[in-house]
């Protein structure tokens, strides 16, 4: 690190869970980021301010203006314009040193596969269980650790799953894809504002505590809020030994 970069993440450093070689880690790392809307707006401004290298930010999305009451990485002179590219936009803005890739599209396939198997860290905020159950699979193929969040109303819920614990669940022990799990959207349901930018800020901490080996990630444990009465519960997951995506794995 050169003598900006020093000041710039300096009470980063002087935290000995982090110092010098923890930020360098950072500065190092590549996270993967599904979806720039109400989770990834808040989980991309906090990666980026803390200076992970690089980030990967996929979203096929346009900005609308219903999008700004909680999409905090979009501006009104972004709307009509890629999600990726408004995002790209306000987090160079706010960290100019780090790497931006963009991919505007739902990624799907071999090029999701791609992309997880190039990152180190991956966050989901997507807003479908299709696109959720892909992640996952692709993150238990890759071994690569996921940061999965979801909000809708006033409820919110995290999770880390990393496989590479023996004994750690995936997202399709929690939730199977032979479920009948409801699925629900903000633009039908509503969503808190705070709520998303809740989660997401709490997809950002895991992640960073995951890239640079610090404290105890959530991984193999459930975590539910109510933002409407914040009251918050943590639950133990266990892995599925019939789970069709990890088990074998």
């Amino acid at each position: 690190m050169d003598d900006h970069q020093l000041l710039r993440y300096s009470r980063h450093i002087l935290l000995p869970e982090i110092g010098i070689e923890g930020q360098q880690r950072l500065l190092d790392s590549h996270a993967l980021l599904i979806g720039a809307g109400g989770l990834g707006s808040p989980a991309a401004l906090y990666l980026a301010s803390a200076g992970v290298g690089t980030l990967t930010i996929c979203d096929g999305d346009v900005v609308d203006l219903t999008n700004l009451q909680r999409q905090i990485v979009h501006r009104e002179a972004s709307v009509g314009d890629n999600k990726v590219d408004s995002a790209r936009d306000t987090l160079l803005g706010l960290n100019p040193a780090i790497r931006i890739n963009t991919v505007a599209e739902r990624v799907a396939g071999d090029k999701l596969h791609s992309l997880v198997a190039a990152a180190d860290v991956v966050l989901d905020g997507s807003d479908n269980f299709a696109t959720r159950h892909a992640v996952n699979r692709a993150c238990v193929q890759a071994r690569k650790p996921l940061v999965s969040g979801a909000g809708i109303r006033f409820d919110g819920q995290l999770a880390v799953f990393d496989l590479r614990s023996t004994n750690a669940p995936c997202y399709a022990c929690l939730f199977p894809e032979a479920g009948e799990t409801e699925e629900m959207r903000c633009a039908v349901m509503g969503v808190f504002a705070p709520l998303v930018g809740i989660i997401g800020t709490m997809q950002a901490a895991e992640a960073l505590k995951i890239l640079i080996g610090a404290g105890q990630p959530l991984n193999g444990r459930l975590l539910l809020l109510d933002a409407l009465n914040m009251d918050v519960r943590t639950i133990s997951l266990k892995k599925d030994p019939a789970c069709p995506v990890c088990a074998a794995r």
